[in-house]
């Protein structure tokens, strides 16, 4: 287990009560029961069983996927190879994501054995994401188009291959995209997990798991910073209730089957080849076409504000976290002993307002945005998110370097080279 939090992460420059002051009380002391936890879990289970195949959304696989064969094992075990340095092999969901790419691209240039699964479904663009599985494959690795509720794909890809680590990314993303289509994520982030634990837990050896959970967890929790030790009962989200509900399923597998299990808290993602339903994307996308921005605040005007965390820097969290994950326990679907069980925040430590980061993107692309405040929306968003990463850093040394400006510079310098004719005459 992590150590015990101490001594709170650096809180940035964002003060609480200028920029959320209706959220700046502390919460007295309590104790998360279990009754609050097994209720979320129950409640879950029972939409879960009550999701029909023929009410899913075009984001399921439309048609069944070739895969299997002489040469199809070929490439699985050349892709899964290490090179020169390489300790570990590692099956990544959701490859050809947005962080599912950078961490495969960077276990490679290291020497790791890689293989990536994605549905590649159409939430958003699916050409952005078959450019970033042309990307992987120019590194030699081998994407499979597959879904993670495919229990004969994954128990093939284990009978090919003796994987190490399992780095778990592939999800339904999104919190507003829930209220139009909670089947998805139920799909996703629980029947998915579910179904590849199962699988990895009948694996021998077993694999060490790291998992991506979500800041979301931490729903109307108004301490700040979040820190791993603080509430996560009261989800703002379906979103954040399905990623809240795969901690408490990593738990009920790590306690029986001694699988190894480490889930990560993601704040805010963004940088190159980043997703187009992030602000940061497509309010780079309406300011060049001259689109009006809508940007969210709350009472009395304050600001809304995030730990916007630059991708490179989550790579490193993502690797320190399996490189740092012990042995699962267990072989075979049995357990022998005790199994690592940890979450880690994994963010940048400084909340900047959402109008800061207009005001940047405007800076970078010469173009003056046509804004219009808001008030917040009762549609899952939260007025702030700030990471406490006192425990990662820590556990394996994760230190995040890249400030807001620095990170959308490179977002910006890739994206409009990967939508040339998006550049617009600077209005400035």
């Amino acid at each position: 287990m992590p150590p015990q939090l101490n001594p709170p992460s650096t809180p940035g420059k964002l003060k609480t009560d200028k920029y959320y002051p209706s959220y700046s009380h502390r919460l007295r002391p309590h104790r998360i029961t279990l009754f609050s936890t097994l209720l979320l879990a129950l409640i879950v289970v029972f939409f879960y069983l009550s999701y029909s195949p023929s009410s899913s959304s075009s984001l399921l696989p439309r048609r069944s996927l070739i895969w299997g064969g002489p040469k199809w094992e070929s490439r699985v075990r050349s892709s899964a190879k290490l090179r020169t340095g390489g300790r570990l092999t590692v099956l990544v969901t959701g490859a050809a994501g947005f962080v599912g790419t950078h961490v495969s691209l960077a276990l490679r240039r290291r020497g790791d054995g890689v293989i990536g699964i994605d549905n590649f479904n159409d939430y958003y663009d699916t050409k952005l994401k078959r450019d970033r599985k042309h990307l992987l494959e120019k590194s030699g690795i081998f994407v499979i188009e597959g879904d993670i509720n495919n229990k004969e794909l994954l128990e093939k890809l284990f009978d090919v291959v003796p994987f190490t680590h399992v780095m778990h990314l592939a999800a339904q993303a999104g919190v507003r995209y829930a209220m139009k289509n909670p089947a998805s994520y139920v799909h996703s982030n629980i029947a998915g997990f579910v179904n590849l634990l199962e699988v990895c837990k009948s694996a021998n050896p077993q694999p060490a798991i790291v998992w991506a959970s979500s800041s979301s967890v931490y729903g109307l929790n108004s301490k700040v910073p979040f820190s791993e030790k603080d509430r996560t009962d009261r989800p703002a989200s379906l979103y954040a209730a399905t990623k809240k509900a795969g901690e408490e399923i990593a738990h009920t597998y790590n306690h029986i089957y001694g699988l190894s299990l480490t889930g990560l808290r993601f704040f805010t993602v963004y940088g190159p080849w980043g997703r187009p339903d992030m602000a940061y994307f497509f309010f780079t996308k309406d300011i060049l076409s001259g689109k009006q921005i809508k940007i969210f605040e709350g009472l009395n005007h304050s600001s809304v504000a995030r730990d916007f965390t630059y991708i490179d820097d989550i790579v490193q969290g993502c690797l320190g976290a399996l490189d740092t994950a012990k042995k699962s326990t267990g072989s075979g679907g049995k357990k022998r002993g005790p199994a690592q069980l940890r979450v880690f925040n994994l963010g940048n430590t400084s909340p900047v307002p959402v109008t800061r980061l207009v005001s940047i993107l405007e800076k970078l692309l010469k173009v003056k945005a046509n804004k219009k405040m808001m008030p917040i929306p009762r549609n899952g968003d939260v007025m702030f998110t700030h990471a406490n990463i006192s425990s990662a850093q820590r556990e394996f040394r994760y230190k995040p370097t890249t400030d807001l400006e620095t990170g959308l510079k490179k977002f910006v310098q890739w994206y409009l080279k990967y939508y040339p004719s998006s550049s617009r005459r600077s209005s400035w």
